[in-house]
């Protein structure tokens, strides 16, 4: 190829794709070039040269350490963001986002704290996605308005990627390039290759992450899927090519860490649904799954068409990626099969499979909505088969539960057990884990994505395939670990925390206003108002007193009428004392208030005097 040979009168190779150890590199024009990658060579020293001509697993220590700072993902399960950095330019890895607990009142999503990366914004050359879950792209948009970096990843992922950024009103901003497996992209001063791994959404990745000191291996979501939907097993033979090679550090997924044996492979819901749709007979069959799951979707349109029935989708996440899917060629649905959910009437039962979202029991879901007998499409009757085809994340097993119970409650048949084999995790189980460790040979090992026990599990499966527990990293969310040679690191910091967002407020709900939420959720609040004359201070009409959440005010009349009398008191205090301080009268009278209301009821409502000059 012309743009592999080198021009002799300038000594620089063309930009295009440049062939380097039997590998396709994708190199920028001249004029996209990075400072970095501009500068003039330096002269090498005799030591350089050296070291160039020996394999670099025998080199004493590292000219640059390379570092890795976990800035979400680690001791929880989401909010995956990955930073590496060598020779003082960064890569990002995921930027994903976790769903706030009942100890968030009001929270609609949290996303990684991107102190460290904004402050570090020119270092960051590019970002890279392995796939298309919540918990690895949902930060994104957050992030890029902070950080104007590339982001690279395969064809599904900038899909769904794309619909986030056209809702943010960003799409014309970011730069999005889309890669294949088996690609090798320069960026800066690395060459980072994407390589095919199983999941339960297509199109997912792995990344081997190579600067001349070291590579890097991130495996992002993985399994071992040896007949996955789409025909491609994960690229274990690279994996070994790689390790053969040496990988300097191993960062594996850990999810499945405590589960021993193999994960199932997705083509056993498949047969499942091929029985429990049989089974139904003339029931309208409902099914929950998440909606990025399009393996799953599709399986289940293949199902349903086998059956001669019609399909509709509830939910508008479903919605988006069936949409992404069908468009990208990642489904496969036959014409005239899916319908609108408004057009479920016009069909008996026994020709109706509904799909929605809601399998984690999600407050605002299709599935929830219609248990709690609110959705305004589909009404649930004994005449439903309800198939919730997903095993609740951990945290969710008593939301579920509700759902079950209330779907129930209206007469539906529910089928979510486990033996029904009606959902396989698209994480690998311990054994998969192992042969990953196997194939790799990891100089070090970090485990990542996972609560504080999945790490651990993962840990000892680690020292189990004869790694040293002193080159197993323990790591969490805000630590950095420097790579000074192949043989010793060193442990830093970094900003790191959540960020909780709310509504379109991003960040300006903190500890103060949750725990005044949770004041106000747990006994509810008390308004104390009166005007006084600004020149006397004596009170110019009787105080009010209003309560929300906390007592009901007609049964507790008297409990009110005593603490307007203490108001009054206090007024008075104030009228008579020499020295008039709003603000202290305002104090007392919410400590008196407090104090009263804790006396009666042993309840510590929050209490707000406003007292009105006039």
């Amino acid at each position: 190829m012309n743009n592999q040979k080198q021009n002799k009168e300038t000594g620089k190779k063309d930009a295009g794709q440049v062939k380097r150890y039997g590998k396709i590199y994708k190199t920028k024009p001249a004029a996209q070039k990075t400072a970095a990658a501009s500068r003039p060579k330096q002269k090498q020293s005799g030591n350089q040269r050296r070291r160039k001509q020996q394999k670099p697993a025998k080199a004493a220590s590292f000219a640059s350490p390379v570092k890795i700072a976990f800035l979400g993902g680690l001791n929880e399960v989401g909010k995956n963001l990955t930073v590496i950095e060598y020779a003082g330019e960064m890569i990002v890895i995921d930027c994903g986002l976790s769903f706030p607990d009942a100890s968030l009142p009001g929270v609609d999503l949290v996303i990684p704290d991107f102190t460290y990366l904004e402050k570090n914004a020119d270092k960051v050359k590019a970002i890279f996605i392995t796939h298309g879950h919540e918990d690895h792209i949902g930060g994104l948009s957050y992030l890029l308005k902070v950080v104007n970096a590339p982001v690279y990843s395969t064809k599904l992922t900038l899909g769904l990627i794309e619909c986030k950024l056209k809702e943010a009103k960003m799409l014309s901003k970011v730069k999005l390039n889309t890669i294949k497996p088996g690609d090798v992209i320069r960026v800066g001063g690395f060459d980072v290759e994407a390589i095919h791994v199983n999941h339960s959404i297509p199109d997912a990745l792995a990344f081997a992450v190579k600067c001349k000191e070291g590579v890097i291996l991130h495996t992002g979501d993985f399994k071992i899927d040896s007949t996955p939907i789409d025909g491609g097993m994960m690229n274990l033979s690279r994996l070994g090519q790689l390790g053969n090679e040496g990988v300097l550090c191993l960062l594996s997924d850990s999810t499945n860490a405590e589960r021993a044996g193999y994960t199932e492979s997705e083509r056993k819901v498949g047969e499942s649904f091929e029985n429990l749709f049989r089974k139904a007979g003339a029931r309208r069959l409902i099914v929950a799954t998440f909606a990025s799951n399009i393996h799953r979707v599709q399986q289940i349109i293949n199902v349903a068409a086998s059956l001669g029935r019609k399909v509709a989708l509830s939910g508008r996440s479903l919605e988006n990626v069936v949409a992404i899917g069908q468009e990208l060629g990642y489904l496969n649905v036959p014409d005239g099969i899916i319908i609108g959910i408004e057009a479920i009437k016009q069909y008996a039962d026994d020709e109706l499979v509904i799909i929605t979202t809601g399998s984690q029991g999600e407050p605002m879901s299709a599935l929830t909505r219609m248990a709690m007998s609110d959705h305004r499409k589909v009404s649930i009757g004994p005449n439903d088969y309800v198939i919730i085809s997903a095993t609740p994340i951990p945290g969710n097993e008593k939301t579920v539960g509700n759902v079950v119970n209330e779907l129930m409650k209206l007469g539906a048949n529910v089928v979510y057990e486990r033996m029904y084999e009606v959902h396989v995790s698209g994480h690998a189980c311990q054994e998969e884990q192992k042969l990953i460790l196997g194939l790799v040979k990891p100089k070090f090992f970090i485990p990542v994505h996972g609560e504080q026990k999945h790490l651990r599990k993962h840990a000892m499966l680690g020292e189990a395939m004869g790694i040293p527990s002193d080159r197993i990293i323990m790591a969490s969310n805000g630590l950095e670990v420097s790579f000074l040679s192949e043989e010793r690191y060193t442990l830093g910091d970094v900003p790191a925390g959540n960020v909780f967002v709310d509504g379109y407020g991003v960040g300006d709900v903190g500890s103060v206003v949750l725990r005044e939420r949770k004041l106000l959720s747990e006994d509810g609040v008390i308004v104390v108002a009166a005007v006084v004359d600004a020149s006397t201070g004596y009170s110019l009409s009787a105080p009010e007193i209003y309560s929300r959440g906390f007592v009901y005010v007609k049964e507790s009349s008297e409990l009110f009428r005593e603490a307007e009398h203490i108001v009054e008191r206090l007024l008075d205090k104030y009228a008579d004392s020499r020295k008039r301080d709003i603000n202290a009268l305002k104090g007392r009278i919410k400590d008196e208030m407090l104090r009263y209301m804790y006396e009666k009821t042993k309840r510590s409502p929050v209490v707000i005097p406003v007292i009105q000059e006039i």
